[in-house]
């Protein structure tokens, strides 16, 4: 280093101690953060760009994630509230206090999430002659007919529960659609009864179909389940007077706080507890608006919550259940135009994929380029005599998966299979357990990873003998094997021979299934070993040549950045002059448009059609640009507590492809909301025309 540049080293050092990186005031609150995403989905259904019942499908989709924000975070933080830990967020807020930020911003997100339902969707579902009846609406017939579906469909799978000493307040079910009924008078032992549970089983269709022969010519007439049962519940309780019958869900905690220390069957242990997922903590209350204040106060009582965690809504108290709607509605128009992904030409020709991998790798970009050579690369993994060894992650993989099913197959024809399991995978643990225990009876060697860390790395490795000598195939993805998955998930796909990083991977797996010190890996980055630094280490080579004077850039997308460390090196990067473009989906820490701090520094998020799930991180390091695809966040749970890889794009064919997607992702259109230092999001800049060019491009039509 010349005596200019230790100059601009000290100088940047001292600005950078000065600036004291670490304020609370430089960052965001992650769980207000996750609402702010929820809060841009919920706007794709304001977008009257998009069609109709897509629309429908955006509000149940923030209806369900929100779902999932009660049972694991805002159940994290009462956890941590009762435990007395006082550990500050990043931006300096108590668990409290985040706490009650979360309150006022998911009561204003669940009214504007009802606004939009009655204001906007419903009232144009109708034009399009899509018409949800009120009671008051029903024909004569229609009245007869919803009669006799309540008592042959309905009345007898449900059971009343009426509340007295012998009935006291049953234990509800995590998210299931109750209804409390008013009542009246003596029964037949002459108990003067006051209140009754009605639990809807999950197998009862929340919107009914009308059909078509009452509905006087409109085309598609509906009824939610909830005003039928409201309408006839004095069906279930003959010669009492009803007053009120109100439907109401209860969120519960769901998310599992398992130790896994001192486990010797991490599935029999983790099998026990998801037997408590269903009654956990109470976290929430949903109740119909018009719920006097008396009854909705007897339930907050018996559930154990106070007023905040009270949401009166105006419509049905899961809107998630409309998202059976738009199978229900055979109108094209009214939906995303149809498409089929592409498959690469020289897989086309009927070849041995490992003969096409011998002489060139594939790089996939789904949903736009199918999943099925995924699928196939196991599949003929399977069939190929020549194959020994199959090695394979599964995070998610889906019931009846084709990938699982290869698997099998080639257990059952003697080849050496090994599953890596991820058991803890959130909400999928059930189905990960029964997924072990069927390998495992089909003679595939099943281990569930390293104990105190998530196998979340997406790898399949194929040992092949070739000319009697043994190759290597792998697969190295940014999402799961999950072929329903990989059509609305945006991920990429690298098939490859290449001998290194083939090497790595098998280290990664003798690392997963065997003990011992780490291996050193030439080409993969892995967590939680080298994953961060090697991040870090690349920012700092931007640094470095921005202060030189020099072109220094990076752009990064993930689905969220939350930790401090590599926050802050960010900055650093902002500071030194780098252009710093950031593409976060979700929880974005990190506050942009800081002066002499983030000045430098754009983050967008893209919400659309396609889920956008592909970790990328870009590097232009004087030209000699690097880029690797990952399943790994800039998170602290990806980066010292799980098991990732990031591999690298080597061919330049494939980098320029990545990195002109990346830039349409960064450009004027108008999926591409950009964050401002307030925390808020505004759409960028619209060039339509240019929005449409680029979606013909990418879709086979």
């Amino acid at each position: 280093m010349d005596a200019k540049d230790k100059v601009i080293e000290l100088d940047f050092q001292a600005e950078k101690q000065f600036l004291q990186l670490d304020l609370a005031e430089y960052y965001f609150e992650r769980e207000v953060s996750l609402l702010r995403f929820n809060w841009r989905v919920l706007q794709q259904a304001k977008d009257s760009s998009i069609p109709l019942l897509e629309r429908v499908k955006f509000l149940c989709i923030c209806s369900s994630n929100l779902d999932e924000f009660f049972e694991v975070r805002v159940a994290g933080l009462r956890h941590r509230i009762n435990r007395g830990d006082t550990k500050p967020s990043l931006n300096g807020d108590s668990p409290e206090e985040v706490l009650n930020n979360i309150r006022d911003f998911a009561h204003d997100l669940v009214e504007e999430q009802y606004k939009i339902l009655n204001e906007s969707l419903l009232p144009e579902l109708e034009e399009q002659g899509i018409c949800f009846l009120r009671s008051s609406e029903w024909s004569e017939k229609q009245r007869n007919w919803l009669r006799k579906y309540f008592k042959q469909q309905i009345s007898p799978v449900i059971t009343p529960i009426s509340l007295d000493l012998a009935h006291p307040f049953p234990r509800l079910v995590n998210k299931s659609l109750h209804f409390l009924v008013h009542l009246h008078g003596n029964d037949a032992f002459g108990r003067d009864l006051e209140y009754a549970i009605l639990h809807m089983p999950r197998s009862l269709p929340r919107i009914i179909d009308i059909p078509d022969s009452l509905s006087d010519g409109s085309e598609n007439n509906f009824v939610y389940l909830s005003s039928v049962v409201s309408e006839f519940a004095e069906d279930l309780f003959p010669g009492m007077e009803i007053s009120g019958c109100y439907q109401f869900r209860l969120t519960r905690d769901s998310d599992l706080i398992f130790n896994d220390q001192g486990v010797e069957d991490l599935a029999i242990a983790l099998k026990r507890e998801l037997l408590s997922r269903h009654f956990g903590a109470a976290v929430r209350l949903e109740v119909e608006q018009r719920c006097p204040k008396k009854l909705t106060n007897f339930l907050l009582q018996k559930c154990n919550l106070n007023e905040d965690e009270l949401y009166r809504v105006k419509g049905p108290v899961n809107l998630n259940r409309l998202m059976e709607l738009p199978d229900l509605i055979e109108r094209s128009e009214l939906k995303y135009i149809g498409f089929t992904p592409k498959i690469p030409s020289e897989l086309k020709l009927g070849r041995s994929i490992f003969d096409v991998l011998q002489e060139k790798e594939i790089l996939l970009h789904h949903p736009y380029e199918s999943f099925l050579p995924v699928i196939d690369f196991v599949k003929q993994a399977a069939l190929d005599p020549e194959v020994l060894a199959i090695k394979q992650t599964l995070y998610r993989s889906g019931a009846d998966s084709p990938i699982v099913a290869a698997l099998i197959d080639a257990a059952h024809s003697g080849k050496e299979v090994t599953a890596v399991i991820e058991l803890r995978a959130r909400f999928d643990e059930a189905d990960n357990i029964e997924l072990a225990q069927k390998l495992q009876e089909a003679g595939v060697l099943v281990v569930y990873g390293v104990v105190g860390y998530k196998t979340h790395a997406k790898m399949c490795l194929v040992i092949r003998r070739n000319k009697k000598k043994l190759s290597r195939f792998v697969h190295l993805g940014t999402g799961n094997y999950h072929a329903k998955n990989a059509l609305i998930y945006t991920d990429y796909s690298l098939l490859t021979a290449d001998k290194v990083m083939a090497e790595d991977v098998h280290k990664v797996f003798q690392q997963l299934t065997g003990m011992g010190k780490g291996y050193k890996l030439n080409k993969l980055w892995n967590a939680p070993f080298t994953l961060d630094s090697k991040l870090i280490s690349n920012i700092d080579n931007e640094i470095k040549i921005a202060k030189q004077g020099r072109v220094a850039k990076l752009i990064l997308k993930v689905n969220a950045i939350t930790d401090p460390k590599l926050i802050q090196k960010l900055y650093e990067a902002s500071m030194a002059g780098v252009e710093v473009k950031l593409l976060v989906r979700g929880i974005c820490c990190l506050k942009p448009g800081i002066q002499g701090v983030s000045n430098n520094i754009q983050v967008s998020s893209i919400v659309g059609r396609f889920l956008e799930h592909s970790r990328v991180y870009y590097f232009y390091q004087d030209g000699h640009e690097i880029l690797y695809a990952s399943s790994a966040d800039i998170m602290e749970r990806n980066l010292y507590h799980r098991i990732e890889v990031a591999f690298p794009i080597e061919n330049e064919k494939f980098k320029q492809q990545i990195l002109s997607e990346l830039e349409l992702m960064l450009g004027e259109h108008s999926q591409n909301w950009l964050l401002s230092e307030s925390g808020h999001y505004k759409l960028a800049k619209i060039n339509t025309e240019k929005v449409q060019q680029n979606l013909l491009s990418k879709l086979a039509l």
